[in-house]
């Protein structure tokens, strides 16, 4: 009828309009539930499989060490070249993201890494091996993992923000239960060769056809955070309730006012520190296990099983990071990996299972959590427009501790015949980073809803 109104919903919220004038509306914003969910499975399948491709370095190092006869240093340095060069593209990632959306981004890292690793079997040299799984593999995972899902998913939650994305990163530890052994099992049947190809084409595969679903932040469907019915103006209102620091909170944070600011280098500082022990471990962890006398097979299902158990804990201390802050969660994850590496030094005197599930359990549980609150620390300090900027050049400084680690603990290696002193000085970095994210102080900018 001429002039009737009809009753029609957006992104949650009833209004009256004029039939003849009812906007059509994105298919993901007339889905039954809240397209974040779709968001967040999508990313959890994407890190499956790609933190897993990268994982796998450390499965490999063995027999490519074996074959070729290089140096641990020069053999993990491909790891840790593949990082430099991800620092550099970083701070570019950052603002791609800004402009573009994950589609582009991840969609770039999906196509480096099952490049990397479908060329990977024909290295015959130390250049073609930087180049495939050091620059391809290491580059494209930046784009496709942790650092690129933190520049997007912050955007899609605010109450629930690190809870959300302690699930999608969960998705590691299924992929590192599910995939390592099975890649581990290719590698002793049928070589390090066979076991790349099978992992490019799974990138290819299982990744590729979800990234058209992704987005890089609800407004841009005529959503909201979380869900909530902000009306239909395509812009989040303003929430004030969990601001501390009310004239920190209404700058428009930039890059360039963001590095003059203290803030910004303690994140930076706690960044670097914190993937020097991560990555330093994981990529030395199984060769270390081998070579103490646990059986190879032992040492692959160790790396998984840090993944998997890593699953609870990013979920539990993701949620509890939204109640009591993010500080706490950040330091409990920095006391996870010093126990981890002090479990490892005690290993020294060979194999004792007690010792490895201790290790497991506290990089794993604890330590795996830092991911959960690496996009809501930096958020909540330089929210705004250009946090995929800042973020992407803060990464520039976890990317280069996750370079420096594997680098260093193998050089060390090399030189003293011995894991002690880099153990000791990743135990050292985790006292550092802990500390940082404490003097940053991202609960003096905003309370975390719990304590809103």
């Amino acid at each position: 009828m001429q002039g009737a109104q009809a009753i029609y919903v957006w992104a949650g919220r009833e209004s009256a309009m004029p039939s003849e004038t009812r906007p059509q509306l994105p298919w993901p914003a007339r889905l039954p539930f809240y397209y974040g969910w779709v968001v967040i499975a999508v990313a959890f399948v994407t890190m499956a499989v790609a933190v897993t491709a990268r994982t796998a370095f450390s499965l490999l190092l063995p027999p490519l060490i074996d074959e070729f006869g290089w140096d641990r240093g020069l053999a993990a340095g491909a790891f840790s070249f593949g990082f430099l060069v991800s620092a550099l593209i970083s701070p570019l990632a950052g603002k791609l993201m800004d402009r573009h959306g994950p589609r582009l981004v991840i969609g770039a890292g999906v196509v480096l890494m099952a490049a990397g690793q479908l060329l990977a079997p024909y290295i015959s040299a130390p250049w073609q091996f930087y180049a495939t799984l050091g620059v391809l593999v290491g580059g494209g995972a930046n784009l496709a993992t942790y650092t690129a899902h933190s520049l997007f998913l912050p955007n899609w939650f605010l109450r629930r923000r690190a809870l959300a994305i302690s699930i999608a990163f969960a998705g590691a530890g299924i992929g590192a239960v599910l995939l390592l052994p099975w890649l581990q099992s290719i590698i002793q049947s049928q070589g390090w060769r066979a076991s790349c190809t099978v992992t490019g084409l799974l990138v290819l595969v299982l990744i590729g056809p979800l990234v058209p679903f992704l987005r890089r932040r609800p407004q841009d469907i005529g959503l909201q955070p979380d869900g909530d019915t902000q009306g239909n103006t395509g812009q989040a209102a303003p929430k004030r309730g969990n601001i501390v620091d009310p004239d920190w909170a209404a700058q428009d944070w930039t890059l360039a006012q963001a590095l003059r600011t203290a803030r910004f280098w303690w994140l930076a500082l706690a960044f670097f520190w914190m993937t020097f022990a991560w990555y330093a471990v994981q990529v030395h962890q199984t060769k270390y296990l081998i070579e103490i006398g646990f059986a190879p097979l032992t040492a692959a299902w160790a790396l998984g099983v840090v993944a998997i158990v890593a699953i609870p804990g990013q979920v539990l201390l993701g949620w509890l990071s939204d109640r009591h802050g993010r500080e706490l969660v950040w330091a409990l994850a920095c006391f996870g990996f010093a126990i981890s590496y002090a479990a490892l030094i005690a290993l020294e005197q060979g194999p004792n299972l007690p010792l490895l599930y201790i290790m497991v359990a506290a990089q794993g549980l604890l330590g795996y959590a830092a991911t959960s609150v690496m996009g809501p620390i930096v958020a909540e300090i330089f929210e705004g427009p250009h946090y995929g900027a800042i973020f992407g050049s803060i990464t520039v400084a976890l990317i280069a501790g996750g370079a420096a680690g594997p680098w260093l603990t193998g050089v060390i290696h090399d030189a003293t015949g011995s894991y002690r002193l880099a153990f000791l000085v990743a135990i050292l970095g985790c006292v550092v980073a802990a500390g940082a994210v404490w003097l940053a102080a991202p609960r003096k900018v905003r309370k975390v809803p719990g304590r809103s």
